[in-house]
């Protein structure tokens, strides 16, 4: 069983630390853009809300606990504040897991109801989208309860990949281009699928190979 480390008596930035507060800084940027465009929803008016106007409680919860996963998740993986504060980091966490259970279960009664008068293909993919952003997310946190380190830290990558796929999709789909391929709902479900799917599966074999690589190195070290 993995022992967590021992909290450090002092925080001292570095240079180094400038790396993750720029991409903190630009996920912050990039989620206040994503949810600025949503802005129109807060009239809470038939027309602005359109189809979704039935469920327009639960449209303003997922986007809102969406936004709050996005910033909450990037901080943990800020290795220094980590290791500076376990307490500090499992409330963060605690955020982060909040925020995704209610985005995710907002997510999945969107999709089994407003998501249908598109079509049921756009329905599903929300569907499949939502379930499996919950179950990696709940395996992250199963995995720290268990003491498991290495393997929640692995879960909170996956986690976070299909929450940041809101993202990837969302300003995709803004692409002049991207727009022209097709109608709404010929373009948005690939784009969905292509969100968290595809870099799930860089991720996964970038995973692989390091493991690969790191086997062999060991292989090579043991005494014949």
């Amino acid at each position: 069983m993995q022992k967590e480390p021992k909290i450090k008596s002092q925080f001292m930035p570095g240079w180094i630390d400038v790396i993750p507060l720029l991409i903190w800084i630009a996920v912050f940027f990039m989620t206040w853009l994503f949810m600025h465009g949503a802005d129109h929803y807060l009239q809470m008016t038939p027309d602005a809300l359109g189809r979704y106007f039935p469920q327009r409680w639960f449209l303003i919860a997922h986007i809102t606990a969406g936004g709050g996963a996005l910033i909450s998740g990037i901080i943990q993986f800020w290795s220094k504040l980590r290791n500076y504060s376990w307490k500090l980091h499992r409330v963060i966490g605690y955020i982060y897991l909040l925020a995704i259970l209610v985005s995710s279960i907002c997510a999945l009664v969107l999709a089994s109801t407003t998501a249908y008068a598109v079509n049921w293909a756009y329905a599903f993919t929300l569907q499949v989208w939502a379930s499996v952003w919950i179950s990696a997310t709940f395996i992250a946190f199963y995995t720290a309860v268990q003491q498991q380190f290495k393997l929640h830290k692995e879960w909170m990558v996956r986690s976070y990949i299909i929450t940041v796929a809101f993202l990837i999709s969302g300003f995709a789909y803004k692409i002049p281009f991207i727009q022209q391929l097709g109608r709404f709902e010929e373009v948005t479900v690939p784009l969905f699928w292509m969100g968290w799917a595809v870099p799930l599966y860089i991720y996964e074999l970038t995973h692989s190979s390091l493991i690969k690589k790191g086997n062999k190195q060991n292989k090579g070290r043991t005494p014949s």
